[in-house]
């Protein structure tokens, strides 16, 4: 199984004056297509060479690992960014009021981590194992799926995601990216994670989790089907 490039979901002026075409030009024409590239010379003749991606990113180590989970975390990021208008979901929205208090407030505790944030790797939305709505930070290549999280979201700190437009200024790129949400894929891979479980829910929800928690919410204001 031969791995390709994703096709861009935007054109590559279409994110400016946020993140420049010469930015996408390199960071996915070259970085991304290099990991496509590489992780395809790596798995061949071996074990992985048929195999989908998230199989290779759940079983796999080292240099193979890491260039599927950079393909798997690349593809992520740049469905999430949309130059326009976009608004989470009711769903969406009253999840982060009840986990983060306020759209507001999880902005501002996103944005903080991801400038805080050493070395290189990405910043996550996640719905945990527990299923709450997290602020997930991993290093280099390293992704949620493998933990057995469920990414919404992912903002890409290395360097070469930014170095272009901003040098070292990760801030002001990260209060950029941030108008560049495409909140329709966060809120649709919400939907997504609650379709799944939202049959079995009688049977596996407590007090303590946060979903159970808004779908009792929804059903009992008759916002949701019981």
């Amino acid at each position: 199984m031969k791995h390709s490039l994703m096709e861009l979901p935007f054109g590559q002026t279409e994110l400016e004056p946020y993140i420049s075409a010469e930015t996408i030009s390199y960071h996915y024409g070259k970085h991304h297509a290099g990991y496509v590239n590489k992780l395809n010379s790596l798995i061949e003749g071996t074990e992985y060479e048929d195999k989908p991606l998230d199989y290779i990113i759940k079983y796999a180590h080292d240099a193979i690992f890491n260039n599927a989970a950079q393909i798997y975390n690349h593809d992520f990021y740049w469905k999430g960014l949309k130059n326009g208008s976009t608004i989470p979901s009711v769903e969406l929205l009253g999840m982060i009021e009840h986990d983060f208090g306020s759209i507001k407030a999880f902005e501002d505790a996103f944005l903080a981590a991801a400038t805080a944030f050493f070395g290189s790797g990405w910043v996550w939305l996640i719905v945990s194992k527990s299923k709450k709505l997290e602020i997930k930070m991993t290093s280099n290549a390293d992704t949620p799926i493998r933990h057995g999280d469920t990414p919404l979201l992912t903002c890409d700190v290395w360097e070469h995601a930014y170095y272009i437009d901003y040098r070292n200024g990760r801030a002001a790129y990260l209060s950029n990216w941030w108008k560049l949400i495409n909140w329709n894929f966060v809120s649709d891979n919400l939907s997504d994670f609650m379709n799944d479980p939202i049959a079995g829910y009688n049977q596996s929800c407590n007090d303590l989790n946060s979903v159970c928690e808004y779908v009792d919410f929804m059903q009992n204001n008759e916002r949701m089907p019981s």
